[in-house]
């Protein structure tokens, strides 16, 4: 079964963390033999309250979210 999957990674502007997700991310599809198509979004506090995501970053499967928190906005 050839499934496509998508995985949008939203960071604030000052986020630190998107080398090492980058590399979690390639390990984890590594592991699974999976391929996916991964894109990461520098956005502002406002740009992610628009969306809803709940902290930096925040990563999305297939347009549902990995680890939702109850906060809205980066923070």
């Amino acid at each position: 079964m050839n499934v496509k999957i998508t995985i949008d990674c939203y960071l604030s502007s000052t986020c630190i963390s998107k080398d090492s997700l980058m590399d979690t991310i390639q390990r984890a599809l590594e592991i699974d033999d999976t391929r996916a198509d991964v894109t990461f979004y520098r956005i502002t506090d406002e740009e992610a309250a628009e969306l809803g995501l709940k902290g930096s970053p925040s990563i999305l499967i297939n347009g549902k979210v990995l680890q939702p928190i109850e906060t809205q906005g980066f923070s």
